[in-house]
């Protein structure tokens, strides 16, 4: 019995200091939360800014851009998932994988190769351990976006659109990676963004409406300088999307951690108990079993 209660006193001890570390984990994970959503609310305007612009050059001007211009039969496309730097984030990694997964079937049903770019060492790891091939990654900072990563991608997806299919360029760029929807949701999604889709917007009551443009220097030049902008700001609003979700994931996943050591604790409290009392029935009759003995010893 005094084993068995040694056993039971260290698990208590042991999920005492998981809890300590859990709980600890999910209190950063809040406090960063709210910075994450400010930076995600901060770069709001430039967003609808630059999006407004683009669709207005697009719109209002017939261009034929590269950057606009749709294949009829796409035959290459690129892969762009971003994963956290580290674990303790529930399935944040591995739904951003299985979202590329799925996407990656669909592009080879339509007859495409596709190739990967990674942001994130879960990826990269995950990638790494089924030896499958990707072009480049990035890793450190995912719970910190920088904008200068956000421009290195950029200028690396560029170059590759631009470049013909048969130097290794693509037909389509695709990124995948977590939206964050609430505290509790964290969604994985998947966005196209090269060629770009720019909708016309339609006249409806109440809408804002663009109004009758002129373009100086041409609408091409204009184009030409808005786009790279637009493509480095959508891909720094995924990131930041990308951390807010990735701190909501570890939060929630402490949380629960938390609360699976507060049960742990409960059961082997109640655990230890049961067997100190045991224990002590087990003293006590050997004490009355021994007065037994004496006094049949003296009886005698």
């Amino acid at each position: 019995m005094g084993a068995q209660l040694r056993v039971y006193r260290q698990k208590i001890k042991s999920a005492k200091t998981t809890k300590k570390i859990t709980r600890a984990m999910e209190l950063i994970s809040a406090s960063r939360i709210q910075k994450a959503q400010q930076r995600v609310a901060a770069s709001t305007p430039y967003t609808r800014a630059v999006t407004r612009a683009v669709s207005a050059v697009a719109s209002h001007a017939n261009i034929d851009h590269p950057l606009t211009r749709v294949t009829d039969k796409p035959t290459r496309a690129a892969v762009l998932i971003f994963t956290s730097d580290r674990g303790l984030a529930g399935a944040f990694s591995s739904g951003a994988l299985k979202e590329a997964e799925a996407l990656t079937v669909r592009l080879r049903e339509q007859g495409q190769e596709v190739v990967y770019y990674l942001v994130g060492r879960k990826a990269l790891a995950n990638f790494n351990f089924r030896r499958r091939a990707y072009i480049r990654e990035w890793t450190g900072g995912t719970d910190l976006p920088q904008f200068e990563t956000a421009t290195e991608i950029a200028n690396a997806v560029l170059e590759l659109f631009l470049s013909p299919n048969e130097d290794g360029g693509v037909d389509e760029i695709y990124l995948v990676g977590n939206e964050f929807v609430s505290m509790m949701i964290q969604e994985p999604t998947t966005t196209r963004l090269l060629p770009l889709e720019v909708v016309e917007q339609q006249a409806v009551a109440g809408a804002e409406v663009f109004p009758l443009y002129e373009f100086e220097p041409e609408a091409d030049k204009v184009l030409d300088a808005l786009l790279p902008v637009y493509i480095e700001n959508r891909i720094y609003n995924v990131m930041l999307q990308s951390a807010a979700a990735e701190h909501a994931a570890r939060q929630k996943a402490m949380k629960s951690a938390t609360d699976n050591a507060d049960k742990l604790i409960l059961n082997y409290t109640r655990l230890a108990n049961a067997a100190r009392q045991a224990e002590i029935t087990q003293q006590i009759s050997e004490i009355v079993g021994g007065a037994d003995a004496l006094q049949t010893v003296d009886e005698d």
